[in-house]
């Protein structure tokens, strides 16, 4: 479409009449993307009201949700080998405009550091300690007490700037960073917690119909502790809660993304920000009907 039929379709916006309005709306958001600049100059440059400059966010905000929802449906069915890639997915909806250059750059420096100090003689308890110095000690990433359920510390940018996260973030980034090295640290998805398992295919296995084997296990959000299948059970027993194969086990990513949206809602519901929950939740179904 020319420029020309954008602006006085962008005109049309500050008609009173709402039958008019919404086929407008309609016809914008059809345009995806490429409107998007139009809407915001728009909306900087006319003075037409508050009303009109709601309706231009809206129309925004709806375009940039639509993209979200795409590329996250995407990544359920081709790109879950990428947890990075699903996490700046999950923060483009609340950071549309998200740098992920600049996520991948972070990432980078830290998995650097580490690579200098990794070789090959060193055991599997080593290998954690390097990344728990780099990671906590060099790096000064630490566990968010104060704003445990900030919508913040699920957001990956976020927590590469303030270097504060929850379990599942900090687990994330752990896993992400590891994983780069060969490490073979997986997401175990307890119940109120988030902890890495250590895969050893030459352990005895957890389960007898599994042929996933645990050596140990590592929770990011208390500096990288590494502890066993015991505390594992006491947690549990101490939650009062029935010990279940998936509760020692590594989950999928899927699995994962689904959790950091629970967190997410759970986190807008203590907000009361009903708007973003029945938008997340309809994220994560996204990812239900894919998984």
């Amino acid at each position: 479409m020319e420029n020309s039929e954008i602006q006085a379709l962008i005109r049309l916006l500050d008609d009173p009449d709402e039958k008019i309005y919404t086929q407008i709306e309609t016809k914008l958001v059809s345009m995806g993307e490429e409107v998007i600049p139009h809407l915001e100059s728009a909306w900087e440059h006319e003075s037409w009201g508050i009303s009109f400059q709601d309706r231009i966010e809206n129309i925004i905000h709806t375009i940039q949700f639509e993209q979200v929802k795409e590329r996250l449906s995407n990544w359920g069915v081709n790109g879950t080998h990428d947890l990075l890639k699903g996490m700046i997915l999950v923060a483009q909806y609340q950071y549309p405009d998200l740098d992920e250059n600049r996520i991948y750059e972070q990432i980078e420096k830290i998995e650097k550091d580490i690579w200098l100090e990794l070789n090959e003689a060193l055991t599997a308890l080593e290998k954690v300690r390097i990344i728990n110095h780099i990671l906590f000690e060099v790096h000064g990433y630490s566990s968010n007490v104060k704003s445990f359920h900030s919508p913040q510390n699920s957001f990956i940018n976020e927590v590469l700037d303030s270097k504060k996260g929850n379990p599942i973030s900090l687990s994330i980034l752990y896993s992400i960073i590891a994983q780069k090295h060969g490490i073979p640290l997986i997401g175990v998805n307890l119940p109120k917690h988030f902890i890495l398992a250590y895969r050893d295919d030459f352990m005895i296995d957890l389960r007898p119909d599994s042929d996933i084997k645990v050596l140990f296990y590592v929770n990011p959000f208390s500096r990288g502790a590494v502890f066993s299948k015991r505390e594992v059970d006491d947690f549990l027993k101490q939650l009062d809660i029935e010990p279940k194969p998936e509760y020692y086990l590594p989950c999928s990513n899927v699995e994962i993304m689904q959790r950091v949206l629970n967190n997410l809602v759970y986190s807008y519901q203590k907000l009361g920000y009903s708007d973003k929950i029945e938008e997340l939740k309809e994220l994560k179904k996204l990812l239900k009907k894919q998984h």
